[in-house]
C-alpha cells in the first residue's frame, strides 16, 4: 500500500516538475527568443509592417487594406467614397465605391458564394457600374469591358491592400481631376508605385492602395 502510494507521489511530482519546466522553457524563453530575433533581424515585419506617412506617423499596415471614404452622414449605414483617393478592392465580396463597400476586419475571409449566387451577381454588377460612374470625367468615359475582375470583386481575405495595375490605371483620370493635377502626374505616380513578381514569375504585379495614397498626398501638398 505504502509502495503504491509513494510511487503514485513520484509520477506526480516528475509530472508536475515537467509541466513547469516546460512552461519556462516553451511558454516564456521560446517566445522571448523568437521576439528577440525577429526584432533583430526583421523589426519592420515583427511589428506588423507598419506603414508611415511623410511626417512619420504610422497610418497603417502594408498587410492589411483600407477604405478611404467620406465622413458618414446622420443614418448613412456606409458612407460614400472619398474619390480623391485611389479606392481599393471590394472588401467580403461588397463593392467598394459608391455602393456598399466597406472593410470589416473582424469578417475577413472570402464570400463563400457561388459564381451563379444572385446576391453575388447584383453585388458585381452594381459595383461594376459604380466603378465605370464613378471613374468617368469629363474627356474620358470607363469602357465597362475595361473594368478588372479585382475592381468588383474581393480578395480570398478581403482584406487584400493591393489592386492590380489596370484597375489603379482606370482611377487615373479621376484622381487627377479630383486633386487638380495632371493625367501624366498621377500616371507616373502609380509607374513608381507598381510592384513585379515576386523574383520575376511569382504571382502578379501589383500596387499597394496605402501607399500609393500616401505619395499621392506629398504629391497634392506640394501643390
Amino acid at each position: 500500500m505504502n509502495n503504491s502510494v509513494g510511487s503514485t507521489g513520484r509520477l506526480l511530482w516528475a509530472g508536475l516538475r515537467a509541466l513547469l519546466v516546460l512552461t519556462v522553457v516553451c511558454g516564456v524563453l521560446y517566445p522571448l527568443a523568437v521576439t528577440g530575433i525577429a526584432q533583430v533581424a526583421f523589426p519592420g515585419k515583427a511589428n506588423g509592417s507598419e506603414v508611415t506617412d511623410t511626417s512619420g506617423r504610422v497610418v497603417g499596415s502594408e498587410l492589411i487594406g483600407q477604405t478611404y471614404h467620406l465622413p458618414p452622414k446622420d443614418g448613412e449605414e456606409t458612407p460614400a467614397p472619398d474619390l480623391r483617393w485611389f479606392q481599393p478592392r471590394p472588401s467580403n465580396g461588397l463593392g467598394t465605391n459608391s455602393v456598399n463597400g466597406r472593410y470589416k476586419l473582424i469578417l475577413s475571409g472570402a464570400t463563400n458564394r457561388s459564381g451563379d449566387n444572385a446576391d453575388l451577381i447584383k453585388w458585381v454588377t452594381d459595383t461594376k457600374a459604380a466603378v465605370v460612374e464613378d471613374n468617368s470625367v469629363d474627356g474620358y468615359t470607363v469602357d465597362p469591358s475595361d473594368v478588372p475582375a479585382d475592381a468588383v470583386t474581393s480578395s480570398g481575405s478581403g482584406l487584400d491592400p493591393h489592386i492590380s495595375p489596370e484597375y489603379a490605371k482606370l482611377q487615373v483620370h479621376r484622381v487627377a481631376e479630383r486633386n487638380k493635377l495632371t493625367v501624366a502626374q498621377v500616371d507616373e505616380l502609380v509607374a513608381a508605385h507598381t510592384d513585379g513578381r515576386v523574383l520575376g514569375f511569382i504571382g502578379e504585379p501589383r500596387v499597394n492602395v496605402l501607399r500609393l495614397n500616401i505619395a499621392l498626398k506629398a504629391l497634392v501638398a506640394k501643390g
